[in-house]
């Protein structure tokens, strides 16, 4: 129960409220927390004690200041014990600096100045504004927290949570759960984000893609940043840059939108899906608008065609795309021509009228390589790919070594460099340099050798030491099926053949030299030769023949160098 002197106390305090109204200044400090409140205007206060504790209710226009934060509302209730405060419709926040806040129902604790926002919640900066249904505001820190929804809008850019942390002071924004980011040049998804509205700069600690150039460009990762300012991103987890049809993988990502470069480290994938080939490495860089490549770190390419794929790896990768004569002329500028596997330059500009018309004329299109620094390469045009040493092919049809090779999309042309060997079948071919073309499905269509030319294949066990070998200076072969069919040879040409009877008996050794060689093979092994100038042959019977030296100059039975299966290329 109330004593009389308390009683009075109350009575007068009211009674002054109530006389002060509108232009009244109510102060008031706590012992404890020297916590000084001014309520600047009102229109009606009124006093209630209850065993809770003391509370002041102000009604009307209700102004409160505490230091330089000012809270704006219609009315106000003020727990005198624990200097808690409650207002309630058009609640509003002025601070310092510009920054202000609005809602439908605040709860205020002085002591810690955390204002909790309820109803129609916004914040704002005066530049950037952030809405939900409820907010938890620190005053002191600036420091604004959700965890029901809601948006935070800068400039153009709007990010939408389930839960955010918002730094009013750094314009630091934390967004978990389902965030996503509009914007006119991008968006973003991601589980866990922040993002500095003045910096532009997004922070990714979760599952999260970004989409941009209406679609054409796709970042994933889950540990990472984005700089949309500048045009840069950094992963440092399994991420992924898609690229109008261009895809490039790792287990570290860098990507600088503005150059078009990518740098990707660790467990490389990069996928043309125009063309069907990927690229594994370890290491790569990536021109992304121009599609040029670098790789290296055991990098492997696979083409696939039909139901052949063909692998290719070597210690370094280079691919880039490739134009034919048309598309060189219309592009009226300089530019490297590849010419039977030698770079040439050639200045379009300069040619005369009828050196052009001539080239426009030719069936068969020249391949140029794509070295103009344009803004991005057409995303169609077939890719050449080089690759430098200690190369290794497979495919269920060929198999090869060698130093050096290049492969072209535009004919699906291998070209061996640099002691090449390589494999088909029972049958194995050197040369200083070898040239295959393959079909659709990367089957063998063709080969050539130009200089140095030697073929040899089994002829009877692996035991028994028995090859059918010939030589000349160039040779062309011909495939059917992956299989040989016939090859010519010219010139000094040379041949030891195992000939056989109808029955598949051995009938002895035929060693034969001529100009030029006609070769034909049935079931992989020679059936028939043809000689042409010069001719010269000798048939020792096989009981006669010195087997173990019955070897042309250039023999080479290199069989341990071998790939047996692609797994030994990603080793």
């Amino acid at each position: 129960m109330k004593t009389f002197s308390n009683t009075i106390f109350y009575t007068l305090c009211l009674l002054t409220a109530l006389f002060l109204c509108g232009t009244s200044v109510y102060a008031q400090k706590t012992d404890t927390s020297k916590i000084t409140i001014h309520i600047l205007n009102n229109r009606v206060v009124t006093f209630t004690h209850t065993d809770s504790g003391d509370y002041f209710r102000f009604v009307g226009d209700v102004i409160m200041q505490q230091g330089t934060d000012t809270l704006y509302c219609d009315s106000l209730y003020q727990n005198k014990t624990t200097n808690v405060l409650q207002a309630f419709s058009n609640v509003r926040i002025a601070q310092e600096g510009g920054t202000q806040g609005t809602c439908d129902y605040l709860r205020y604790t002085a002591a810690t100045k955390i204002a909790f926002m309820q109803g129609d919640v916004t914040l704002t900066d005066g530049k950037n504004r952030l809405w939900s249904e409820d907010l938890t505001y620190n005053l002191g820190t600036k420091v604004g927290e959700y965890e029901n929804t809601g948006t935070l809008q800068a400039d153009s850019t709007l990010v939408t949570s389930n839960r955010a942390i918002y730094n009013v002071k750094t314009k630091e924004a934390h967004f978990l759960g389902n965030a996503i980011v509009k914007d006119p040049q991008y968006h973003t998804k991601s589980q866990d984000m922040m993002y500095n509205t003045e910096t532009k700069l997004t922070q990714f600690f979760a599952k999260s893609l970004v989409v941009g150039d209406s679609g054409r460009t796709i970042l994933q990762t889950s540990n990472g940043y984005y700089d949309n300012a500048n045009g840069v991103a950094g992963f440092n987890s399994p991420s992924s840059v898609w690229y109008d049809g261009q895809y490039i993988e790792s287990d570290t990502l860098y990507y600088n939108k503005k150059r078009g470069l990518s740098y990707a480290y660790g467990h490389v994938i990069a996928v043309d899906t125009g063309h069907h080939s990927t690229l594994y490495c370890g290491r790569a860089t990536y021109h992304i608008r121009k599609r040029v490549m670098w790789t290296t770190d055991k990098p492997v390419l696979q083409s696939v065609n039909g139901k052949d794929t063909l692998y290719l790896r070597a210690d370094t990768f280079y691919s880039a795309p490739i134009l034919t004569t048309k598309k060189m002329l219309n592009k009226g500028k300089d530019t490297t021509t590849l010419v039977s596997n030698k770079l040439v330059k050639t200045d379009i500009t300069t040619e005369q009228p009828d050196a052009k018309k001539n080239r426009m004329k030719k069936k068969e299109p020249t391949v140029a390589l794509l070295t103009e620094d344009t803004t991005a390469a057409d995303s169609t045009a077939p890719l050449l790919f080089t690759g430098y040493h200690h190369v290794k092919i497979f495919s269920d049809s060929l198999q090869g070594v060698c130093d050096s090779i290049t492969y072209t999309q535009t004919d699906s042309c291998i070209r061996m460099i640099s002691n090449p060997i390589a494999w088909s079948r029972n049958s194995q071919v050197t040369g200083d340099t070898i040239i295959m073309k393959l079909s659709d499905s990367n089957r063998i269509k063709s080969i050539y050798v130009p200089n140095n030319a030697f073929i040899v294949s089994l002829a009877g066990p692996i035991d028994a030491g028995l090859y059918d070998q010939v030589q000349g200076r160039t040779l062309k072969g011909f495939f059917t099926n992956n299989t040989i069919t016939d090859l010519n040879v010219y010139p000094n040409a040379e041949a030891i053949y195992y000939s056989k009877d109808d029955h598949g008996a051995y009938i002895g050794v035929l060693q034969a030299k001529g100009d030029r060689m006609r070769v034909f093979f049935d079931d992989q092994s020679v059936s028939s030769i043809l000689l042409d100038r010069n001719v010269h042959q000798t048939l020792t019977p096989l009981q006669k023949a010195d087997i173990p030296n019955t070897r042309l100059s250039r023999f080479k039975w290199l069989i341990e160098r071998r790939p047996l299966s692609k797994e030994e290329l990603f080793e």
